[in-house]
């Protein structure tokens, strides 16, 4: 439970009840002493009571007319509230009445929260041996009540504006504690997700400066190693591409010739042949039918390793000739597809790995996905290139581990700061990736702009 609250309630509710627990001791105190100290202040009134009791049967005893001396007496007290004479069988109202005060009436909770005691005094009169009445001191409480109840609401009042007070500098205490942490939190998640060029301020308390100038060095050092893994992926992929382009030119330029050799030399072989050979004759054939395959394997390998168009007829049109393939190689497989013509202006490395990402991803659907039907878009999207192939095969593994050739994709992308996702939609296998483009967007688009004015 307390785990889950946050700063400034864990602040303001231990300071509420700090309040609240105060009151209530004062509301205690004011129950517990309230009343000794009233009866200390009734004291004297006591006292003299006795004494007009004991002078007024004195009076009486040596009077000679008793009954006219006690009404002479009764007639001398007048409206006196707190010694007054009760006459034998009759009664007193001797509770306190109601205050009256500037600000209104005390209520009866106040009242009753002093438990105010019956302050009845009785001293009996007596006339010729036989009791007659009783002096009762009965004093008025009302001044006494009237004051216990303004230092009650000057305690109310004092404990309300200083708990207000507190709860307000708690509440900026606690905002500007929070704001630099939410800003240091939301430094962190930015360099979580790869991007630290924007700081975090250095404000609040020196601990949290201190915490978000040390999170500003971590995203500087992580950005100065995420640019040397990009520039080493950069480099691995050149590096990868350039032995693909030496293999492919080894395999063209020593192979090719060889196969092109042995398939003339089994063509001239097979016109020496005499009729009526025909077992040798059909081992020729073989031979020739063999190194045919061996051609179509070498051109399957050096589309591969190299895509030859790419520089001769653009992207787009390389990419179209890879779907052709794909469909000659499946013919029950659909595929529909989407290119941008703009991505034939990128540059060289961008367009290999757009290319790359493509092929694999084919290659993937055409060997494991079973599909029906494939859909191929490249896009040039702001200021990024959007790849996505999508298809209804059987879809990937549960534990979705990246093979050789999803690795490659990945590092490639990766390389050009990219992103490669993997995902399962609507029944639907996809491969997206998304690699920057730089300023190149908006140049096409300018360019197509001017193009379209210029006509």
């Amino acid at each position: 439970m307390w785990e889950r609250l946050s700063l400034r309630t864990r602040l303001l509710l231990p300071l509420g009840l700090m309040f609240v627990a105060a009151l209530l001791a004062g509301g205690v105190s004011l129950q517990i002493f309230a009343t000794a100290q009233l009866m200390e202040e009734t004291e004297p009134t006591a006292r003299s009571a006795r004494a007009v009791a004991a002078a007024l049967n004195g009076a009486l005893q040596a009077s000679s007319n008793p009954q006219a001396t006690l009404e002479a007496f009764v007639q001398s007290l007048g409206t006196s509230e707190a010694i007054r004479f009760r006459r034998l069988g009759t009664d007193l109202d001797v509770y306190p009445p109601e205050v009256q005060t500037p600000l209104g009436t005390v209520p009866d909770w106040f009242v009753r929260l002093l438990v105010l005691p019956e302050f009845k005094t009785v001293f009996p009169v007596t006339v010729e041996g036989k009791q007659v009445g009783d002096i009762v001191v009965a004093p008025d409480m009302s001044a006494d009540i009237y004051e216990k109840w303004i230092g009650f609401l000057a305690i109310v009042c004092s404990a309300i504006a200083l708990m207000l007070l507190t709860g307000a500098f708690a509440h900026f205490a606690a905002r500007s504690v929070l704001a630099p942490l939410q800003n240091l939190g939301d430094g962190l998640t930015r360099m979580r997700s790869g991007e630290y060029e924007q700081p975090i301020p250095s404000a609040g308390a020196p601990e949290i400066r201190k915490s978000a100038e040390e999170a500003n060095e971590l995203a500087r050092t992580l950005s100065r190693l995420s640019q040397d893994n990009r520039s080493l992926l950069r480099r691995i992929v050149s590096l990868q591409d350039d032995e693909r382009q030496d293999m492919a030119r080894e395999l063209h330029d020593e192979l090719g010739p060889l196969l092109f050799g042995i398939r003339a030399n089994t063509v001239a072989l097979l016109e020496s042949i005499p009729a009526g050979q025909v077992k040798l004759t059909g081992a020729a054939e073989g031979i020739l039918h063999s190194v045919e395959t061996l051609q179509q394997a070498n051109r399957r390998i050096l589309d591969r390793l190299r895509p030859l168009y790419i520089q001769e007829l653009g992207l787009e049109r390389s990419i179209q000739t890879l779907l052709q393939n794909a469909k000659a190689q499946a013919p029950g497989l659909k595929v529909t597809s989407q290119i941008d013509a703009d991505l034939n202006g990128v540059d060289g490395l961008l367009s290999q790995t757009v290319y790359r990402v493509i092929q694999e991803a084919v290659t993937n659907v055409l060997r494991h996905a079973r599909a029906n039907a494939m859909h191929v878009a490249a896009d040039i999207s702001g200021r990024e290139v959007i790849v996505q192939i999508s298809d209804d095969g059987i879809g990937f593994p549960a534990d979705r581990r990246f093979g050789r050739g999803l690795t490659g994709m990945l590092e490639r992308a990766r390389a050009l700061s990219g992103t490669l996702e993997l995902l399962r939609e609507e029944g639907r296998t996809c491969v997206r990736c998304r690699i920057p483009a730089g300023d190149f967007a908006a140049h096409a688009r300018g360019a197509d702009k001017a193009g379209d004015q210029s006509a």
